[in-house]
């Protein structure tokens, strides 16, 4: 049988011990990356959403430039849709449309200053913000400035 030495029994067991606490702490450590990579995504995506709904509706009013410049598309956030059936209630709406649904809680509005637009389009990232119990997740704004 062979003898070991009597400071040096255990030795190895709890050296794979520590080893193993250390992967242990490596691989949580690799997930909170991962997870933290999925949330800036998401982020990132819906304000990539923002840019192009931003876009979208610049688009329509220069289309439509002469109404646009009379005030047509001047829309608040948390107002309706428009519901006629002119050209700029049918954009106004498929844009609102487009914003609820790409974004979560999404609005939008169109505010004029002469030639000078703003298109501000709001949207609420409660799913990926840490919030204190009872508090409302606050709203993420784009503001997009143009003019016709």
């Amino acid at each position: 049988m062979i003898s070991f030495p009597r400071n040096q029994r255990g030795a190895t067991l709890i050296e794979v011990l520590v080893a193993l606490l250390i992967t242990a702490i490596g691989v949580m450590g690799a997930a909170a990356v991962q997870l933290n990579s999925v949330k800036f995504n998401q982020a990132a995506k819906f304000r990539s959403n923002a840019v192009f709904l931003a876009n979208d509706i610049s688009d329509r009013m220069r289309a439509n430039r002469v109404v646009a410049l009379k005030g047509d598309y001047d829309i608040a956030i948390d107002d309706d849709a428009p519901t006629g059936t002119g050209a700029v209630a049918v954009d106004l709406r498929e844009w609102l449309g487009e914003v609820a649904l790409r974004l979560p809680a999404g609005d939008g509005a169109v505010i004029r200053d002469d030639t000078r637009f703003t298109i501000r389009i709001q949207w609420s990232e409660g799913r990926l913000e840490k919030t204190r119990e009872g508090s409302a997740p606050s709203l993420q704004t784009f503001d997009f400035v143009t003019e016709l």
